[in-house]
């Protein structure tokens, strides 16, 4: 596991800490039961990914970040309802908004907003390491769950993933390698993402992709993250039938967002 990601998620263990003392469980669980049918209803996250790709198109997982650990800040002017609404208007499939405040700059009310401006599916994109991130989740209007298997071990993992279901959102797990891989295909979502980053060099390879492709039965549906910054890495990616896609940079450096999503996948 990388510096960076452990010192992440100490803190977000001491994040965890801190919210469940502001707020219990219990009062949090009330309150997503009691807008279980509200205004938070559930848009289908894999649904719409599927839906996309059905009709030939590429199913594009948007992201809406304003900053990284390595990177910095991508996009001063960050308007979350704006770059939203410009994603949905150009194809994105759904979107994926961070929430981590101290690594990513990202908070839940970006995640409302976007989602508050469009009518497609979000995820939220966070180190989950409790259940009472699933609730929280649910509480401020997310559709899916990011779980990322170099993040937790099999048993809570599978726990996340039980209590997501259970809510009716759709859970993406994360994989870097193969052995990562191996976990991921133990739980029971068809949604896995294959993150062509390497968590100990930083580097960027989309072969990791493609190596690890024929481990993954058919029924499972294969997003690719990291690494897609031109037409050609696509077309790539979709000569080996891979039709999903999680893309961010290179949309949050771009004048509009949206506009750049298109020239990416059209």
């Amino acid at each position: 596991m990388s510096d960076i990601l452990n010192k992440i998620l100490a803190v977000k263990a001491d994040e965890v800490k801190a919210a469940k003392k502001y707020r219990d469980l219990a009062s949090l669980r009330r309150e997503v039961e009691a807008d279980s049918a509200g205004r938070r209803a559930i848009r289908g996250f894999e649904q719409s990914l599927r839906r996309q790709i059905a009709l030939g198109h590429a199913g594009v997982i948007a992201e809406v970040k304003k900053a990284s650990p390595s990177k910095g800040v991508l996009r001063e002017d960050f308007k979350p309802a704006n770059i939203a609404e410009s994603y949905a208007r150009h194809g994105a499939a759904c979107l994926s908004v961070l929430t981590d405040v101290h690594f990513f700059q990202g908070h839940a009310d970006y995640l409302k907003q976007a989602r508050e401006a469009c009518d497609i599916p979000v995820i939220r994109k966070d180190f989950m390491i409790d259940m009472y991130q699933v609730y929280e989740a649910r509480a401020m209007g997310a559709d899916a769950i990011l779980l990322i298997v170099s993040a937790l071990d099999h048993g809570l993992m599978a726990e996340l993933e039980a209590c997501a279901l259970e809510l009716g959102l759709d859970v993406l797990v994360e994989v870097h390698d193969g052995d990562e891989l191996t976990a991921a295909l133990k739980l029971r979502t068809p949604l896995v993402g294959i993150n062509n980053r390497n968590l100990r060099t930083f580097d960027v390879s989309l072969q990791t992709t493609i190596d690890l492709l024929p481990r993954i039965p058919g029924e499972k549906l294969v997003v690719t993250e990291s690494g897609i910054l031109a037409p050609d890495d696509v077309k790539r990616m979709r000569d080996h039938d891979v039709h999903a896609f999680l893309v961010g940079e290179a949309f949050m450096r771009a004048p509009d967002p949206g506009v750049e999503l298109q020239r990416l996948f059209n």
